[in-house]
């Protein structure tokens, strides 16, 4: 049996430390992948069920070079105040700005040729490289045991060969004489590379904020009610079937159901839905949600890993952790990217000699390539984009299962729509029942035993109609639901069948004065069903019934934006033409140019997804039920609403969690926009190793210049990627 695990992984620096930690996961016999990610330093393994398996993996890491992290020393390292990690980082700052003193007076005073004296100087670098700098040679280290490269070896390589020219000068210079030397190079490459990992491991924690304020909404205690009165209990000992008292403006713990009482349930951080909920008895209560002015009495239904709070986490946890596929791509890059590097930088050296360069001035500009050249914006470009984008969306209520579906989601140019709870409010109601023998309310009594079992949305509105009738239900024998037809069964001895037109005409039945009554209702835009019993070889109709839904509050808006941003909306419904035709309409569909496909069978509904993408479409499908999981799996995007079955959620790349089909074209858009960062941070990250190495290597920059050039790149990835979090749904439309 396969099993997952996450962990958490410490001192990664570059993608070359990814690909190294991923080598090393799956040399562990039983492991069947590893995807690691830089920007949440976080890996997800999947491996053969071992007792001894996580200890194994802890193992591979820290033998690897880095440190393994439990899921709780992760979530505490995100949880650091924001100046966290500063005071190394303060230290080669204060130490290194005497040797950079030199430079800002000869910046201000050309002719001006002060330095600071040599062995001060080396009092004041040597600090910096190998006790700031010690970092850099154990990961360095490491790396040459492993057989690869990363940037700590980069560095402490580049830094090593200043630091160690400027010592040989100053030992080497004549009595009286004062060489000039390197240790500035040294000392402020290294304090700046410390200065960008600082303002990288910062924005990581901004980036993150999106999961630690969904962990932040589980409350630690819970009200259990007992007949003795109330006792506080921790929320992890709350069963199933307890009885809980939620207090004004206390969080709901778990997930249940009100029992007493009435409130407004702020659902925003959960949703997305700006506005409170109000709640009466039987309605659902999502834990996480923060209770209005009402007391409330729940019982308890899903605790744990079972709570929808649970799950959005989990679901969001599970898109920054997959790698998208163009990562796959930067990781093959990054694997050789370091030993090139290193052979870029030693050409440099035995050019510049071999045209004449003194040899520290050779050096300093393979200085200069070593780092330059760390590929640490390569590694954060993509997953700090799809955790920024991924985050946002959660605050939105749009949650992305994998960073497949947020990658593909922008290339979307057809969405398919299911019709009943998707588009329609999704609770029709039987508006019109017409029998033959003028004995409506028999023939309901009838229909509403028939549909008993059904949890179809018209089975619970004929047993709804036939309630408020206060009809009695008969007992049926040998009932069976037909899927995507109807239901039959025995009711008070005679055989009987209801379900839609198409199942009528393909049993024959003998529809009889139904047939124009049927027509009409259709042409109002009505569902019809038949009644009809069993005689003999055939069948004849009794009653037909007409179920009228109502299209969802923003579904014509969601239609509009769609075609405004060029994408064709496309309904799929089992109804007869004419219902869904007219539905279709009030809601800005145009049948005419293809945008409904009728009578479609739920086992139908994936291959009418397959015929769209034949014709050279990307399709998003968006559903709700059981019987759209096929359809939704079947589509380049699946987009299941909140309110739906789990089974859709499963099938889906995306979840709508307040069921508002307007969110459709705000999760295209957000994927659009995160794309479009992603594309944005690998060719910035591309063009400055691109454009930088060959500006080091011809002698253009400096060391230190390079050192700030190498910070700059990968804060400045990051912060192009937090760019994210200003998108607001339903904002630029139409752009």
């Amino acid at each position: 049996m396969e099993t997952s695990l996450d962990l958490g992984i410490g001192d990664m620096t570059c993608a070359s430390c990814v690909a190294r930690v991923e080598r090393a996961l799956k040399k562990v016999p039983g492991v069947q992948s590893a995807s690691v990610n830089l920007a949440t330093e976080t890996a997800r393994i999947t491996y053969t069920a071992d007792a001894d398996m996580e200890a194994k993996l802890r193992r591979a890491v820290r033998d690897a070079g880095y440190l393994p992290r439990t899921q709780a020393e992760a979530e505490a390292s995100q949880d650091l105040s924001p100046w966290a990690g500063f005071l190394p980082v303060a230290l080669g700052l204060v130490l290194s700005a005497p040797l950079l003193l030199p430079m800002f007076i000869g910046f201000f005073s050309p002719h001006s040729t002060w330095m600071l004296p040599a062995p001060l100087q080396f009092l004041l670098a040597t600090p910096v490289q190998f006790v700031l700098g010690a970092r850099f040679y154990r990961a360095g280290w490491h790396a040459v045991l492993a057989r690869s490269g990363n940037m700590d070896l980069l560095v402490a390589i580049g830094t090593t060969a200043a630091w160690s020219l400027s010592v040989w000068l100053w030992l080497t210079a004549a009595p009286g004489e004062m060489p000039h030397v390197y240790f500035e190079a040294s000392a402020v490459v290294i304090t700046l590379v410390l200065l960008g990992k600082w303002l990288e491991a910062r924005t990581k924690r901004q980036a993150t904020a999106a999961i630690r304020a969904l962990q932040a909404l589980r409350p630690a205690t819970a009200h259990l009610l007992r007949r003795d009165g109330e006792i506080d209990v921790p929320v992890a000992e709350v069963l199933v079937g307890d009885q809980l008292v939620v207090r004004p403006g206390e969080r709901i713990p778990v997930d249940g159901r009100v029992l007493e009482g009435r409130s407004q349930v702020d659902e925003s951080l959960l949703t997305g839905e700006p506005l409170p909920v109000a709640k009466e008895p039987e309605a659902p209560l999502t834990g996480g949600a923060v209770n209005g002015e009402g007391r409330l009495v729940m019982q308890v239904q899903a605790v744990g890993a079972e709570t929808a709070l649970a799950r959005i986490i989990r679901l969001v946890e599970d898109a920054q952790a997959v790698k998208a596929p163009v990562q796959r791509l930067v990781d093959q890059v990054s694997a050789v990217f370091v030993p090139v590097v290193l052979v870029i930088a030693l050409a440099t050296l035995l050019a510049w000699l071999a045209l004449g360069l003194p040899m520290e001035t050779a050096l300093l500009r393979a200085v200069a390539v070593l780092v330059i050249a760390c590929p640490c914006a390569l590694g954060l470009a993509t997953p700090a984009a799809i955790m920024a984008g991924t985050g946002v969306a959660a605050k939105y209520g749009i949650l992305i299962k994998d960073a497949e579906a947020l990658e593909t989601a922008h290339q979307v140019d057809v969405v398919a729509f299911d019709k009943t709870g998707t588009l329609t409010i999704g609770r029709p109601q039987l508006t019109r029942t017409e029998a033959v023998d003028g004995d409506a309310a028999r023939w309901l009594a009838v229909a509403a035993s028939l549909q008993s079992g059904s949890e179809h949305p018209l089975a619970e509105a004929v047993r709804s109609a036939a309630k408020q009738q206060g009809l009695a239900l008969a007992t049926v024998a040998n009932l069976q639901a037909v899927p995507g037809r109807g239901s039959q069964g025995d009711v008070d001895g005679r055989a009987m069948v209801m379900g839609s037109v198409r199942w009528m005409e393909a049993l024959a039945v003998d529809l009889g004065p139904l047939v124009g009554l049927a027509r009409s209702m259709q042409a109002e835009g009505a569902t019809v069903s038949y009644l009809a019993e069993r005689q003999g070889a055939g069948h004849l109709a009794r009653a037909v019934f007409a179920f009228s839904d109502e299209p969802k509050p923003g579904a014509a808006e969601a239609i509009a934006e769609l075609r405004r941003r060029h994408i064709r909306p496309v309904m799929i419904s089992g109804d007869n033409r004419g219902a869904a035709e007219a539905m279709a309409r009030r809601i800005g569909l145009k049948p005419e140019e293809g945008e409904v496909l009728a009578e479609v069978l739920p086992g139908d509904k994936a291959d009418q997804v397959r015929r769209l993408q034949q014709g050279g479409h990307t399709v998003a499908m968006v559903g709700d039920g059981v019987n759209d999981a096929p359809a939704l799996a079947a589509a380049n995007v699946g987009i299941a609403m909140g309110q739906g079955t789990d089974v859709a959620m499963q099938a889906a790349g995306i979840t709508l969690m307040r069921g508002d089909p307007r969110l459709v074209a705000a999760a295209l858009d957000l994927s659009r926009r995160t794309v479009h960062k992603i594309r944005q941070n690998l060719f910035w990250a591309f063009a400055y190793n691109v454009a930088g190495i060959p500006l080091a290597a011809l002698g253009y920059l400096n060391p230190v210049l390079a050192g700030a050039a190498m910070a700059l790149s990968s804060v400045s990835v990051m912060g192009n990627a937090l760019l994210l979090k200003r998108w607001g749904a339903g904002e630029n439309r139409g752009r």
